[in-house]
């Protein structure tokens, strides 16, 4: 039983520690050749400093490629958190890049903008992250009601943190907060959380330093894996109030992110 035991909180360390260097790795890479040239990925924060979106790609590879490699965990797992994990970076990075002058924001905007006709690089994110939620899902459980209430975690995760992303290390503070509790829960959960820990915690500093932001790719990666820590702890009484909770989060989303921002 205590081996046991070591092995698996080496595995949950083991996650954090790939997770931080392959993000380092990558968020270095990225500042060295950035895709498209620098100028693609600079933005102008809340308080008119230029920064790069560069955390963002990196958080979601780290994240991505320890949640696909990490020790002890089953073929289902590592393909429901790849896909979860590449599709809510993608879809985040489609925005990132696309929604950068679309002033509008929220699920009703882009469903209005939908009714319309119009389709936004935020309701393809929407819908793009809320089909990989479900697909991720349907790996991870075995009921159809399971299925849907771990799509709606982990899709709901992803958005949270991406509310949240309002100010310098406010998504990846969150991302350490909600995810430490998972890192001391044995299994999948706990190594899930580690990759997102790891992977938050290697951008933090030049989160706050205000070098760097998560933008939609990160913060949408980062919570997707965190839902995916949630579906791989919680039965479906679990999975209900999470599910609950983020959707009341979601529907006061100008609040959370108002909230956020006076921390």
């Amino acid at each position: 039983m205590v081996a046991a035991t070591g092995g698996a909180v080496l595995k949950r360390i083991s996650a954090v520690l790939t997770a931080a260097g392959a993000t380092r790795a990558a968020y270095g890479a990225l500042r060295r050749r950035p895709p498209g040239g620098a100028a693609r990925w600079d933005r102008t924060n809340y308080a008119g400093r230029s920064v790069q979106l560069h955390a963002g790609l990196a958080t979601a590879a780290g994240t991505a490629l320890t949640a696909a490699t990490a020790p002890g965990l089953s073929a289902r797992t590592r393909g429901a958190a790849a896909l979860a994990v590449l599709a809510a970076g993608g879809c985040g990075a489609y925005d990132d890049l696309l929604g950068a002058g679309d002033p509008r924001r929220g699920f009703r905007a882009h469903l209005s903008a939908l009714r319309r006709k119009e389709v936004t690089s935020g309701a393809v994110k929407l819908f793009g992250i809320g089909a990989a939620g479900l697909a991720a899902g349907a790996l991870l459980k075995p009921r159809p009601a399971d299925k849907l209430l771990a799509g709606v975690v982990i899709a709901g995760s992803a958005h949270l943190v991406n509310l949240l992303d309002v100010r310098p290390g406010r998504a990846t503070g969150a991302v350490l907060a909600l995810g430490a509790p998972g890192l001391l829960r044995g299994g999948a959960a706990g190594v899930l959380s580690g990759a997102a820990l790891g992977a938050a915690g290697a951008v933090l500093g030049d989160d706050l330093a205000e070098r760097t932001m998560l933008g939609d790719a990160g913060a949408h990666a980062l919570g997707a894996a965190l839902g995916l820590a949630i579906v791989a702890g919680n039965g479906r009484t679990g999975l209900a109030a999470h599910a609950a909770g983020l959707v009341a989060a979601a529907a006061a989303g100008d609040r959370v992110s108002r909230a956020a921002a006076t921390i």
